[in-house]
């Protein structure tokens, strides 16, 4: 089974792992001119890049995908938003070097949003034509 989801969604696999050790590494301190809400640009794009790309891998795998389509709701949009609270809280109450904070999972879930609504209205009719 862990074969199938190897095959079908290599990339978005690599996001998700890539996603994990960026949350939980220790980042070396190195003072840089600072801007205001920078990382909540950079939550936005990597869960908006990883809700884009599950849902792009599983409509190119999935073209008949009719009775199938509500797995790809649950895959590339509850489950990034699930994972990115968990790695909150797991920031929050398992590292000393790292805090979870809510605003960054507000922008992890507005990532997901507007990468969902990019590939159901413009990317899926566009795929379904071919």
């Amino acid at each position: 089974m862990m074969f199938y989801y190897l095959k079908k969604y290599p990339v978005s696999l690599v996001m998700m792992l890539v996603i994990i050790y960026l949350s939980f590494f220790k980042p070396p301190t190195i003072e840089v001119g600072r801007i205001p809400g920078f990382d909540k640009i950079i939550h936005f794009c990597m869960y908006g890049g990883l809700s884009g790309m599950l849902w792009l891998e599983f409509l190119l795998n999935h073209r008949r995908y009719d009775n199938v389509l509500w797995h790809a709701w649950i895959g590339a949009v509850v489950c990034p938003i699930v994972m990115s609270g968990i790695i909150e809280l797991l920031q929050e109450y398992c590292t000393t070097y790292r805090g979870g904070d809510w605003l960054d999972f507000a922008a992890n879930t507005f990532g997901v949003a507007v990468a969902t609504l990019i590939a159901y209205f413009i990317i899926r009719p566009r795929i379904m034509k071919k």
